[in-house]
């Protein structure tokens, strides 16, 4: 079975999402970017190169002018300006120019690093997303967001730059950690919370299957999720409105991302950020107490955390929050639920608020 899916741009298509069961369509999917005239760059990180590597290397080979390879090592750690700058090296002594391409291979740390580079190398180099992880594939792969930390303020330096294809091989899930591989529904329950009651609810009938991999399940939920984030997107391609609802649980899980150090991976902290933000909207009076006891027990079914590191200092956590790129004028742009389905962009968040939440996650003032 296969899905395509077509992101627009005033009205117009501007890529495509492939979910295919493989990578053997390859060739044909970037036949339409000339790759006989094309050096092509992989990039990927040491983790997946051992698994997928040398069969795009074997698959783009002999369909372009020239294939170089560059790895770096696996981790957020990795995510910087020096290994940009590594890659920027490895392009230009390989002669890469304008007309050339770049393959993100890999998870959410590849294809943000990868897109920056594309974004900003030449002023501008296409490239595509071959996401292999589950949070990749539902997420940062699609909408044009690029970047990398800087010292230890995630996607603090970035730029918007759509790929000219996304290429997702879902039987590449099978390759992942269990603990990686549900890392990717902390965004999947998120896009169900703020844009569609009825995803949520389906997701939480079928967390068996989902657990299992199933792969009829997994293309469904997957081609749900990126039509969900495609809607937005095409909506808001530069984040000025309606995109922000994506950040849902973002605000204060990026600061425990960030104070943590990022030993807990990106959709474990979106997944605690949600149960955060759901506390939140329900001191606002917009969600009930047996919705919020819902989705945590969603949440631990699919073992993701549901509290926070009980080692963290609120106060710290709290300040974090106020070197966030979704500050806006000095004031912390939370986003926060109506109801499951429907999220809103609150600046009424206080300091205390975000106290009482903490609190709740499992934080006590030191």
């Amino acid at each position: 079975m296969s899905q395509t899916i077509t992101v627009r741009q005033n009205g117009q298509p501007i890529y495509n999402i492939l979910l295919r069961d493989s990578f053997d369509e390859m060739g044909e999917a970037i036949a339409f970017l000339s790759p006989e005239k094309k050096r092509i760059c992989i990039v990927t990180d040491s983790n997946v190169a051992e698994f997928h590597l040398s069969q795009m290397e074997k698959l783009l080979t002999p369909i372009c002018s020239r294939l170089i390879s560059f790895i770096f090592p696996a981790g957020e750690a990795q995510k910087n300006l020096d290994t940009v700058r590594r890659l920027y090296t490895a392009l230009i002594e390989a002669g890469f120019d304008r007309g050339d391409l770049l393959v993100a291979l890999g998870g959410g740390v590849v294809g943000d690093l990868t897109g920056f580079a594309a974004a900003t190398y030449l002023r501008g180099i296409s490239f595509i997303q071959v996401p292999t992880t589950l949070l990749s594939q539902v997420d940062s792969s699609i909408g044009g967001k690029t970047g990398v930390d800087f010292d230890s303020y995630k996607n603090m330096v970035g730029a918007f730059k759509q790929p000219s294809l996304v290429y997702m091989n879902l039987s590449s899930l099978n390759t992942l950690p269990e603990r990686e591989y549900l890392s990717g529904m902390g965004e999947i329950v998120k896009h169900g919370m703020i844009k569609d009651a009825d995803y949520y609810h389906w997701l939480r009938q079928n967390t068996d299957k989902i657990l299992n991999r199933d792969y009829d399940i997994l293309e469904e939920m997957i081609a749900v999720s990126c039509r969900i984030k495609k809607d937005v997107v095409e909506k808001d391609p530069t984040e000025q409105g309606e995109r922000a609802l994506l950040n849902f649980g973002h605000t204060l899980g990026h600061a425990v991302e960030k104070l943590c150090g990022f030993s807990l991976l990106h959709g474990e902290c979106v997944a605690a950020g949600c149960m955060a933000a759901l506390y939140l909207s329900g001191i606002k009076g917009n969600i009930a107490s047996q919705e919020l006891n819902n989705c945590r027990a969603l949440l631990e079914l699919l073992k993701l955390p549901v509290t926070f590191p009980a080692d963290l200092d609120p106060e710290d956590v709290i300040q974090a929050t106020k070197h966030d790129k979704k500050m806006f004028a000095g004031v912390i742009r939370f986003i926060l639920l109506n109801r499951i389905g429907s999220a809103y962009i609150d600046n009424s968040v206080t300091d205390e608020d975000m106290r009482n939440a903490l609190q709740y996650m499992g934080l006590e003032n030191k």
